[in-house]
This record gives C-alpha cells, sequence and structure tokens, in this order.
C-alpha cells in the first residue's frame, strides 16, 4: 500500500519521509493479509488451516489427513445439527455431505426413517461421516437406513448395446442418470 499519497506535498521531497511511509505500507499489507486470511478461517466454507479450531469447538476428532472439504462437510453438518431433532434437520445434514438433494421418510409406527438421496446417483461421498453425523443427531430409539438411486439391469435393457458402450459398468451403475 502507497501511503505517500496521504501526505501533505512538503514531505514528498523528504526521503526519510517517503521511507517511512515505504516501511508502514509494507507493514499494512501484511496486517491486511494477515486480516484477510483471519476472516477466510471464521467461515467454515473457506477455512484450511482454521477448521481444526471449528473441530475442537464442536467436539469433533480432527484428522488432518482428509481433505478440507470432507473435514468442512463434517463442521458444517454438526452447525446444522444444533438443537431438537427433525427430519428437516436431518435432511439438511444429509444434504451437506451428499452435494444433493435428500428426502427422509418416516416410519413413526416402526421408531425408523430411510435417507432417501434423490439428488445423488450412487453412492455420495464420505459416507462414514455422514453415518457419525446423523448418529450424533438422531434420537437414539430410532433406526434409520439409506436409499441410494442406480442405474438397474431393467433400466439399461431400453438402451442397445452401442449405445451404452462408450460407458463403463461402474459409470452406469453409479454416474450416469439414463
Amino acid at each position: 500500500m502507497n501511503l505517500t499519497h496521504l501526505l501533505p506535498d512538503y514531505y514528498k521531497s523528504s526521503t526519510e519521509a517517503v521511507k517511512l511511509q515505504t516501511a508502514f505500507g509494507t507493514w499494512t499489507d501484511s496486517l491486511y493479509s494477515a486480516k484477510t486470511e483471519l476472516l477466510r478461517q471464521m467461515n467454515v466454507s473457506t477455512a484450511t488451516w482454521g477448521l481444526s479450531t471449528w473441530e475442537k469447538a464442536l467436539g469433533l476428532e480432527t484428522d488432518a489427513t482428509k481433505p478440507y472439504s470432507f473435514r468442512r462437510e463434517r463442521v458444517m453438518s454438526k452447525l446444522r445439527g444444533a438443537g431438537t431433532t427433525t427430519a428437516a434437520m436431518i435432511r439438511n445434514v444429509a444434504e451437506s455431505f451428499s452435494n444433493g438433494e435428500v428426502a427422509i421418510i418416516e416410519y413413526n409406527h416402526e421408531n425408523r426413517f430411510e435417507v432417501k438421496f434423490t439428488g445423488t446417483f450412487g453412492l455420495p461421498p464420505n459416507m462414514a461421516d455422514l453415518t457419525k453425523a446423523i448418529e450424533e443427531i438422531k434420537p437414539a430409539h430410532l433406526a434409520y437406513s439409506y436409499v441410494f438411486i442406480f442405474n438397474t439391469h431393467e433400466a439399461l435393457s431400453a438402451y442397445t448395446h452401442a449405445e451404452l458402450s462408450s460407458y463403463t459398468h461402474g459409470q452406469l451403475k453409479n454416474e450416469v442418470r439414463i
């Protein structure tokens, strides 16, 4: 940051004043960068080295070997999961892990619910942490299960081998919506 333009004109000809303002400018730039980085760490969606602080505050175990995206999902899930457990809360938590829409189907007479991934095809990433998050927020007496969407042989039988040959078996099962 150039601070010399803030000085009166008679200081601009002083070598000492210009050097002093240049030093102040360098220091100001460093402070501004530090402030910007600190604010990034205070936002879960942009935090990196600050994730461990978020995890500690929320009682989550820090695993620095996992990617930032997975750690952020766990923190966001825990933040969304505060308060009385509702189907909407469980849906929000599951959506934060699956990056897609989720439906919660309740079977109250059976004391269970299903987490149906309607916006994600195949298995969503980070299922282990999603399971931990649901275990933490659901009432202890409720059971639950997951429902995933995959292509079935019946759905694919409408297409010829030539039409599907550009896909692998894994892509057809888990990724490609037909």
